[in-house]
């Protein structure tokens, strides 16, 4: 069997589309699912209140019972309302610590903390579900510092908070609009592990095959065309070219041109 390069073309072409036909479904459906989504909604950005403005502490513990308080050095110290109080954060080489602003008692964002504080920054009325601490990445904390208590509420979105377990701030928000989002994500970016990188091999592999496959079509395309196509084009032009040679005014006209010039 004589394999020329034209018909390799069209054999490559044609095992080509088969293999990448799914995958450009997959784009197309993905990249709509991605567009239709509010942007809005996928961010979650109703569900969370803004952080209540309080007024600071007229009188503050003082630096020195912060530092007893901590216990350990501090690198970095913020004063910070939190739900209903005001705390200092101190950043220490062992983490954050959390210290009452007035009261100079230590806080420890344990369970039921995280739900209080995810319960006051909720916009809904909806019972909470489920508290959980999550201590290794998931799909949902992929992209936010650990550990975290996640806490789910039971309206029909199921809206997700994730509250810092060090230092008690709303990190992030997650509904099931976000989860299909993020899916679709999945599928256009092609990282079903990590759901992060858009240039792994895999997608790499078959952005190439995408691209050969367009370019053995732009070939084929060339070479399907015969001069009959074109016929409807090439059939006024030839007349009146025709046309042109034919008639005895146009043809001497360019002679007499050629006379004057000499």
């Amino acid at each position: 069997m004589t394999w020329s390069p034209m018909f390799l073309i069209r054999w490559l072409h044609k095992w080509f589309g088969l293999v990448l036909g799914l995958q450009f479904l997959l784009w197309s459906v993905s990249g709509a699912t991605m567009a239709l989504l509010d942007h809005h909604k996928v961010a979650a950005e109703d569900a969370v209140l803004p952080v209540a403005q309080s007024a600071a502490p007229a009188d503050p513990l003082p630096l020195a019972r912060v530092a007893e308080a901590v216990g350990a050095p501090i690198l970095k110290l913020q004063l910070k309302p939190l739900y209903d109080a005001w705390v200092y954060e101190a950043t220490t080489p062992q983490g954050v610590r959390l210290v009452d602003a007035t009261r100079g008692e230590v806080l420890q964002i344990d369970a039921a903390k995280g739900r209080e504080l995810a319960v006051a920054r909720f916009s809904g009325s909806a019972p909470v579900r489920s508290v959980e601490r999550v201590e290794k990445t998931t799909l949902e904390t992929r992209d936010i510092a650990l550990p975290v208590w996640r806490v789910e509420f039971a309206d029909p979105d199921r809206t997700t908070l994730l509250v810092s377990a060090d230092t008690g701030e709303v990190l992030a928000a997650k509904n099931d609009t976000w989860r299909l989002w993020d899916i679709a994500w999945m599928l256009h970016i092609m990282d079903y592990r990590d759901r992060q990188s858009f240039n792994h091999p895999l997608i790499v592999t078959v952005g190439t095959g995408a691209a050969w496959l367009a370019l053995s079509g732009l070939i084929l395309l060339f070479r399907s065309f015969r001069r009959a196509d074109f016929a409807w084009v090439l059939a006024p032009l030839e007349a009146a070219s025709a046309r042109r040679r034919s008639d005895p005014k146009l043809k001497a006209a360019p002679e007499a041109a050629a006379k004057d010039a000499h």
